[in-house]
């Protein structure tokens, strides 16, 4: 018996969807379809005809489109996002209209003018797990246009698609405004997409070399770099890079226009501290990244007892080469000395070092250094909030020998720290978690946070630890305004994980499910055995109908937390709206743990 021959042919196949239509058309239906025909016939169609698409069909709120080159398929696809962010810029959040889109490069079977197949799945699937105004891609598209078009790429790792028997690897097109989500070992990744500048003088302090020597004295550097962004972070005409993404380019050859763009900056600070004996040698050169022009250059030599003035020189040099119009007297430079007592901040500024290794060693190396600073010098507020903060670490990381007795030391020293040093933005947001965490005080958390913020608004720990007392709340969609506001301010951070947790819970308590998951998958990324990470995924996967997935994460969650259940979840994440507090119960239920 003869069969009919099946015409097949490889190509790149781009599904686009709108992100929420029904809610938008249950908002309203006549007007959101109108956007959408005009949305098609202005920007849509006449950027896929510009890279030789052929629209295959349009389903309403979205559209199948072949093309024959994946790189024509990945740059039509940017152009699109990029025109609907400009359409989108005044439009309130819940009245805009944002596409989901996933490429694929694969098989495809025609039958007249439709196709079908694996590819088509594939590229659907992708979509249904891109970022609303986002891309995803598939290893094969990739592999395709990777070193051939301008485009910044995330390695999402492999992925559970919907229908598909294995995970496949997945990449994120990073798009202007997009933070950097952590790439695993051996991605390629190409050139960065630049980061929007802020609408104010902007600037990175990348760590500063240590000419001393002594491999022992590069806490001293770091510090000494710590208090320059501190001091310029008062200033809030300034909008300044935190210390932990600056960090990430510590020990590497850099080209200034590149770190630049990856932090979305318009200046950045570059130096080198000299300790001899008694005696220390700033030297430092502030740089236009987009002229390459050096503003400033100077060098700052003293003895040790000099160290703070010699800070606050570097600090007031700077800003006033980056803006002269600034005034002095708002940037509270760093005259007050942290401590009186050099050898107590010696102690401290090993602390930080150790504190910032997130290993067990290294806190319980810095609960060590913090105590020894305070035991020189008792009003030394940043160390005590600092070993408050280390405590809680501790005792959340379950790292902990003693977690009552870590609870109680971290609570009572956030409030020494807040009668020593109120006026200090770290103490505060330091202590306030520390009073959350240990001692259950939400709303005093909350609230110092806020003062936190005021003092600093270019601190990313208080934005970041504030999102995260308005979601335990329910302010939710304040939540991810404060914790997408900590994620630009430190885009490269070692510590976002802990904003992209919160961010996971918000959009799953706002009923976002699978920007929920997107979030979570970025936590997991750089801490795979994360709890909290592993919980927020397996309640978004469970209230989205994807229970298989829920009840998988729940085994591996069992095994890492056996004593969790249902009914210890209000002391875990310690909600304060019962319709929260039911809502994550219920996906816990699904998922499969114990009452």
């Amino acid at each position: 018996m003869g069969s009919e021959r099946v015409e097949r042919r490889l190509a790149a196949i781009l599904a686009a969807d709108v992100a929420g239509s029904c809610r938008l058309i249950g908002i309203d239906e006549e007007g959101t379809l109108a956007q959408l025909k005009a949305l098609r016939k202005t920007l849509f169609d006449p950027k896929i005809a510009a890279h030789h698409g052929r629209v295959v069909k349009n389903t309403g709120d979205g559209a199948l489109v072949e093309f024959a080159s994946a790189v024509d398929a990945a740059r039509c696809a940017v152009e699109i996002q990029r025109g609907m962010a400009t359409q989108n810029t005044d439009v309130p959040d819940d009245q805009r209209i944002e596409f989901r889109i996933g490429i694929h490069l694969g098989d495809i079977i025609i039958d007249d003018d439709d196709i079908f197949g694996d590819g088509v799945n594939i590229a659907a699937r992708l979509e249904g797990i891109a970022e609303p105004g986002g891309v995803s891609m598939s290893d094969d598209a990739y592999r395709q246009v990777r070193g051939k078009v301008d485009i910044a790429f995330d390695d999402m790792g492999p992925q559970p698609l919907k229908n598909i028997a294995e995970p496949m690897r997945t990449w994120r097109v990073r798009l202007t405004g997009q933070t950097a989500l952590g790439v695993q070992s051996g991605s390629a990744v190409s050139q960065p997409q630049a980061l929007p500048l802020p609408d104010k003088p902007s600037i990175a302090v990348l760590p500063f070399q240590n000419m001393s020597g002594d491999p022992e004295q590069e806490y001293f550097a770091d510090g000494m770099v710590e208090e320059i962004i501190t001091a310029l972070s008062r200033n809030q005409q300034l909008f300044v890079i935190a210390r932990n993404s600056s960090f990430t380019f510590k020990g590497r050859a850099v080209d200034i226009k590149q770190v630049a763009r990856e932090l979305g900056v318009r200046f950045v600070l570059e130096g080198s501290v000299r300790k001899s004996g008694n005696r220390i040698r700033i030297m430092g050169q502030l740089i236009d990244a987009a002229s390459g022009a050096h503003l400033w250059a100077d060098r700052y030599d003293g003895s040790l007892e000099d160290v703070f003035e010699l800070q606050d020189q570097v600090a007031a040099s700077v800003v006033g080469a980056i803006a002269p119009r600034v005034a002095y007297a708002e940037i509270e430079r760093a005259k007050r000395k942290p401590t009186n007592s050099l050898d107590a901040y010696d102690y401290y500024l090993r602390g930080l070092a150790a504190h910032w290794q997130y290993t067990k060693d290294g806190i319980d190396q810095a609960v060590c250094l913090y105590e020894q600073a305070i035991a020189l010098d008792p009003q030394f507020a940043l160390a005590r909030s600092a070993l408050s903060a280390a405590l809680n670490t501790r005792k959340t990381w379950q790292w902990s020998t003693d977690p009552a007795a870590d609870a109680s030391r971290a609570a009572a020293h956030a409030k020494i720290a807040l009668s020593l040093g109120r006026q200090d933005p770290l103490v505060l947001a330091q202590s306030a978690i520390a009073l959350f965490v240990s001692n259950d005080e939400l709303e005093l958390a909350d609230s110092l946070l806020e003062e936190a913020i005021h003092l600093d608004p270019n601190g990313m720990y208080g934005w970041m630890w504030g999102g995260w007392t308005k979601m335990i709340l329910g302010n939710h969609q304040t939540a991810i305004d404060y914790l997408q506001r900590a994620l630009r301010l430190s885009p490269l951070d070692s510590r976002i994980f802990f904003a992209q947790i919160a961010l996971a819970f918000a959009f799953f308590f706002l009923g976002n499910y699978e920007e929920g998951l997107t979030y979570a998958a970025a936590a997991s990324r750089h801490h795979p055995d994360h709890v909290p990470a592993l919980r927020v995924a397996m309640a978004c996967n469970a209230l989205s109908g994807n229970v298989e997935a829920a009840q998988k994460l729940w085994r591996q969650v069992a095994l890492l937390s056996p004593s969790d259940r249902v009914s210890e979840t209000r002391k875990r994440l310690a909600l304060r709206r019962d319709q929260d507090l039911a809502k994550i119960q219920e996906a816990y239920r699904l998922a499969g743990m114990p009452e």
